[in-house]
């Protein structure tokens, strides 16, 4: 297409793109509270810290995949730059207590939910996974104490359900029949200190979801679809010219 709209060869324009530089990224330092959360590509994510309330993204670099580590990178760095972090949206992979001590930490809802549907599916039959998935729908107009008291009033309801085993014919050793369940029920408790953050909190202006970086990851999804099969480290080019806006 751009050898077509500038009439040039295709092997010129490529020379062109592999010799552009991206320009220099330096978002200046503030007080904020962020959303982190990473885009995967091919062979490896991309780690992005936005400012929602500026609707700017800050910090971006590539890692062969999505760790705790690649989030203690981009905190350490931020702060180095004179960035001072307030609060912190962002999934699973972030909301652990040890990773950014003092620095209040939102589980984003919208995860939280993904979780919950990977283990009910949107139509769940038992009566088990209809009554979580309706607790999990309510997330985000709810507060903890409510979700809490309805939380563990399900927990205490299907205590023996979900501890129910069956053989399994191949090994002949017990397992949990409703294995699915139990991780959802596991994924709910062992967020439940940080779903409800941004309420605690509001003077810190925390969302509640991550849903502010969907923008910048559709154009790399789109980006991605249009060009499939681009070389590697043409590939890191484009993500990373979309995603340092």
């Amino acid at each position: 297409m751009l050898a077509r709209r500038y009439k040039k060869s295709v092997r010129c324009i490529r020379n062109k793109l592999d010799a552009y530089e991206l320009p220099p990224w330096n978002p200046p330092a503030r007080k904020m509270s962020a959303i982190m959360d990473a885009t995967y590509s091919s062979n490896s994510v991309f780690v992005v810290v936005r400012d929602p309330n500026e609707k700017e993204n800050v910090w971006c670099r590539e890692f062969l995949s999505e760790s705790t580590y690649a989030y203690q990178v981009a905190y350490a760095e931020l702060l180095e730059k004179g960035f001072t972090i307030t609060g912190i949206t962002g999934d699973g992979r972030v909301a652990l207590p040890f990773l950014f001590p003092g620095v209040p930490i939102q589980m984003c809802h919208f995860h939280q939910k993904q979780i919950v549907v990977q283990c009910t599916t949107l139509n769940p039959t038992l009566a088990t996974g209809q009554e979580v998935l309706d607790l999990i729908n309510t997330l985000t107009y709810t507060d903890e104490e409510t979700f809490t008291e309805a939380f563990n009033t399900w927990c205490k309801k299907w205590h023996d359900f979900l501890n129910e085993k069956t053989t399994n014919p191949n090994t002949n050793r017990k397992q949990f029949t409703h294995r699915k369940l139990r991780r959802a029920r596991s994924s709910i408790k062992r967020h439940l200190p940080f779903l409800f953050t941004y309420l605690k909190y509001p003077e810190l202006n925390m969302p509640n979801t991550t849903n502010s970086l969907d923008g910048s990851f559709a154009k790399v999804k789109t980006a991605r679809r249009v060009h499939t099969g681009l070389r590697y480290d043409r590939s890191v080019k484009l993500m990373l010219s979309l995603l340092q806006k």
